[in-house]
């Protein structure tokens, strides 16, 4: 069933469309993400679609009686709430002892485990989170979340993600997390150039789709471009426009020649800058610190070597922005010596951007125009493909020869990250210091840094949760574990992941092994098979699925033959053949999976 429908909506900026005659819908249950380049209007789009905002033209139809839940970018608190006062508040629902309880529970799994306190004392991440929890507490038939893992460690996010994937409603997203987007969403909606496409798969697949669009694109403007040739020289041998077929000719000539060309993806480009490194880089000797009788960090050593690419893991509040500070000079250890390079140039990305200027690095002139915020840090920069200016920077990193003389206050949150990512590059570091630098920049700017950092010669320090982001960059990961212990894997972080999932389960196993050892007197319990509750819900409808796909390819053949001149059409029926065929193939090996599991139970 229908969920919502936008029709011809159209969204401005000043004289910008961000989004221009579109149109978009959600079916129940869905579950989809938004991608975009930051400033395309991803956000705006969510605040509309949450009532919040009226588009400058266009009209959304929502299905009766349905309840919306909106996790914004950012939230508005209430002066003198507590944290529970704050996700209680408003509601009235008649079973609130448990839904207390419940949100309780989400706090504690978030970390924040200070019911009572302020949420003025609350650090960013920490409202983020509780906010999280206010959206998720009451059941919605559509949940819309702004970048919904932004501040979530690794459990956390896998927390969030499990439970995404088992709620009953509909979801709509903006993510930057690409390995969130593969597992949880079923449709991918990309922003691109003031347009909406819609893709029905999740991140990989929409990857290989927009391939193909866009080379039908630009296959078909190949072809409209050899018609516009061949009556360009029919209209230059000066035909007399006397006949209607002639008429036609030259309406069709000034048809093609004013026809809009489709753009190519604009995409950052920025070649690597570093200064030179000498022999003494950055070294940790024993450093340790810790504040109100709390260890974050326990006699840690280590030399960073030239070209290392090094990812700090762990969960919130361990330390790992500490220890950034203390390798940047703006907190002491408390025991234990940094040992920096005379030739060394850090450049540091921070994980906040502040309107305080007592906040060094961190701060961000919102008064100041764009292109002066990077001339204050360079106005040119040596590259290996030359000198380039600042103006000339900022338009590789998608900001137009107008955007750069507005205000930065004028700019998305996202657009702000990106200006800030180019300064700190700017500065032509040889040690890069980024603390999660994946929050808010949209998945473009990811992977062109992700490319950037490749031929960066020079040291990478990361501290992230983007488990895709640090996959992509870095090869070695350090671990904070108790008692402020920092333990180093010569690893990948998902192969971090896979080793402390193996060591998890080889401690349980220890366990178990143990309490059997000492209830040797006990009768062991008889094991019986039986479906779970999953199996047993699948086992009820998988008939009725591989029937309903099986009548869909029979419809496939019929709508081919129908459509047997349309190219487009046929491509896209014999993408959904191959889609429904595998859909098909895997309910079949599934079904029978469960028919011999549902003869074993019956006949134990």
């Amino acid at each position: 069933m229908n969920l919502l429908t936008a029709e011809g909506i159209t969204i401005a900026y000043s004289e910008r469309k961000l989004i221009e005659d579109a149109c978009f819908y959600m079916d129940e249950c869905e579950k989809v993400g938004i991608i975009g380049v930051n400033g395309t209007g991803k956000s705006t789009l969510l605040r509309i679609i949450a009532g919040e905002e009226v588009p400058d033209d266009g009209v959304i139809t929502y299905a009766n009686n349905k309840v919306i839940a909106y996790l914004r970018q950012q939230e508005h608190f209430e002066a003198g709430q507590s944290v529970l006062e704050y996700i209680m508040s408003g509601i009235e629902d008649e079973d609130v002892w448990g839904l207390e309880a419940k949100a309780k529970s989400m706090l504690g799994i978030l970390g924040v485990t200070d019911y009572n306190k302020n949420v003025e004392e609350l650090s960013g991440g920490q409202r983020k989170k509780i906010a999280l929890i206010r959206t998720l507490l009451l059941p919605a038939d559509l949940l819309i979340l702004d970048e919904p893992t932004n501040h979530l460690d690794n459990y956390m996010t896998e927390w969030l993600e499990g439970y995404l994937k088992e709620y009953r409603g509909a979801v709509l997203m903006v993510t930057h997390d690409r390995y969130f987007l593969d597992n949880v969403v079923t449709r991918i909606v990309e922003i691109d150039k003031g347009k909406i496409y819609s893709y029905k798969t999740n991140y990989s697949g929409f990857l290989e789709l927009k391939l193909q669009r866009e080379e039908m694109e630009l296959s078909t403007d190949a072809k409209k471009a050899n018609l516009l040739r061949n009556e360009r020289k029919w209209v230059m041998r000066g035909a007399k426009a006397r006949s209607t077929k002639q008429k036609a000719r030259l309406e069709r000539y000034e048809e093609l020649k004013n026809r809009k060309r489709p753009e190519l993806t604009q995409s950052i480009e920025m070649s690597s800058v570093s200064t030179r490194l000498g022999r003494t880089t950055v070294e940790l000797n024993n450093i340790s610190f810790g504040y109100d009788d709390k260890l974050l960090i326990k006699d840690f050593s280590y030399i960073f070597l030239k070209g290392d690419r090094v990812g700090f893991v762990g969960t919130n509040g361990c330390g790992k922005t500490t220890l950034m500070k203390i390798i940047l000079g703006e907190l002491l250890p408390s025991f234990g010596e940094v040992v920096v390079g005379q030739t060394v140039k850090i450049g540091y990305y921070a994980q906040e951007i502040s309107n305080n200027p007592s906040d060094g690095l961190k701060y961000m002139n919102p008064d100041i125009k764009v292109i002066d915020y990077i001339r204050n840090t360079a106005e040119y920069v040596k590259t290996v493909d030359g000198e380039v200016s600042a103006s000339q920077m900022l338009e590789k990193f998608l900001f137009s020869p107008s955007k750069q003389y507005s205000l930065i206050k004028n700019l998305s949150g996202g657009e702000k990250r990106r200006l800030n990512l180019l300064r700190v590059l700017m500065e032509a570091p040889n040690v890069l210091v980024m603390d999660e630098p994946t929050n808010d920049l949209d998945i473009s700017t990811l992977g062109i840094l992700e490319d950037y950092l490749d031929g960066f010669d020079g040291i990478v320090i990361i501290v992230s949760h983007d488990r895709f982001f640090l996959d992509r960059t870095t090869t070695r990961t350090f671990a904070f574990e108790e008692g402020g212990v920092i333990r180093q894997y010569e690893c990948s972080f998902s192969d971090y992941l896979l080793i402390k999932n193996v060591e998890a389960e080889a401690v349980s196993m220890q366990i178990e092994t143990e309490k059997n050892t000492n209830n040797t007197n006990c009768k062991p319990r008889e094991h019986k098979l039986k479906f779970t509750y999953k199996e047993q819900q699948e086992y009820n409808v998988i008939e009725d699925e591989i029937e309903a796909l099986e009548n869909r390819l029979v419809q496939i053949d019929k709508d081919m033959n129908t459509y047997a001149r349309d190219f487009v059409k046929l491509n896209e029926l014999g993408r959904e053949q191959e889609e429904v065929t595998a859909a098909l193939e895997a309910k079949m090996e599934r079904w029978d999976y469960l028919m011999n599991l549902a003869e074993q139970i019956e006949n134990q």
